[in-house]
């Protein structure tokens, strides 16, 4: 029988890893995609659900639960138990854009997530049939403004960050373009390459076939710094727009309050997954760049986000339903 004494020494003898065990999933858990199958969301999610499984020892799986840009998945992640077995796969538009675009969202992005880790990142780019009269975003520039109304420019949707990065260009620029919202990519491409509409704000990574083609122009990445993938195309900031960057981005987020242990658990994982030569190697065949940060780099990160599109969206006087 212990006596009080050696009853209290016990802890002293126990290894401090013994006593403080790091956080492990205890059954399988899951990414929510707040979009469909296939879109660079969707695979930078299933890179990160196989090689969280393998470090964690639990199978992590993605569940696509599309609806209301982004908004119907986020949703479902916000209310979830708060453990580390349920993420969500958010995007510049579940995470910060969509806080100011949509006035009755059903649940608060700033209080109701908790940030695990910034992965990865892809450009935008200004495309443009080659019947335009503009071989550079300087002259493509000079020819809106001799046609003010005249020009249009094609997104993926409204709240999209191509919608976003072409209203950031026309405040900073102070051009006027129309704005003409597709239902996707897949849809705009098709338009852009028959001459249907004349310039594309867009993910770059689905126009480079047709760029290398000569089937469309690159006239300028929205990127800070030229992109790997096209590096012959110049920045926005090259091209007279200073300080200009406005990229895509996505991370991994969890329910509020879910506990530290497992958060800090699950930032190491991915940071440590996104300096894999193999992680890195699958991200750029998607024209995606490794970009980890970890939850409080993160945060730091997406309130700068907040504050830039936040000033977009009440410019460009952007509401949806």
């Amino acid at each position: 029988m212990l006596t009080r004494r050696a009853a209290l020494a016990l802890p002293a003898l126990i290894p401090a890893s013994a006593l403080a065990q790091p956080w492990a999933p205890t059954r399988p858990g899951r990414i929510i995609v707040p979009f469909t199958a296939g879109g660079a969301t969707d695979v930078t999610a299933r890179i990160m659900a196989e090689r969280l499984s393998a470090l964690l020892g639990q199978n992590y799986v993605v569940d696509n639960r599309p609806g209301a840009g982004g908004n119907v998945g986020a949703e479902m992640v916000a209310k979830a138990d708060p453990d580390g077995h349920t993420l969500l796969m958010g995007t510049i538009g579940t995470i910060s854009i969509n806080q100011f675009l949509y006035p009755r969202l059903p649940f608060d992005p700033q209080r109701d997530f908790a940030s695990v880790a910034l992965i990865n990142q892809v450009t935008n780019a200004v495309v443009v049939h080659p019947s335009v009269q503009a071989q550079s975003f300087q002259e493509l520039l000079a020819l809106a403004r001799r046609q003010p109304g005249r020009l249009n420019y094609a997104t993926p949707g409204n709240g999209t960050s191509g919608h976003m990065s072409g209203e950031y260009l026309k405040f900073r620029t102070q051009v006027d373009i129309n704005h003409v919202p597709y239902r996707g990519t897949g849809a705009l491409i098709p338009d852009l390459l028959g001459g249907r509409v004349e310039i594309a704000v867009d993910n770059l990574p689905a126009y480079i076939p047709h760029i290398r083609e000569g089937r469309l122009r690159i006239l300028a990445v929205t990127s800070r710094d030229r992109w790997f993938a096209v590096p012959d195309a110049p920045t926005v900031q090259e091209s007279g727009v200073p300080s200009f960057e406005a990229v895509a981005w996505f991370g991994l987020q969890a329910p509020a309050r879910t506990p530290r242990a497992a958060l800090d658990r699950l930032t190491a994982a991915c940071v440590e997954i996104c300096a894999e030569p193999a992680t890195i190697a699958r991200f750029r065949e998607l024209g995606a760049m490794a970009s980890p940060l970890g939850g409080a780099e993160f945060d730091r990160f997406i309130a700068a986000e907040n504050d830039k599109w936040r000033e977009v969206v009440r410019v460009a006087n952007i509401k949806l339903e």
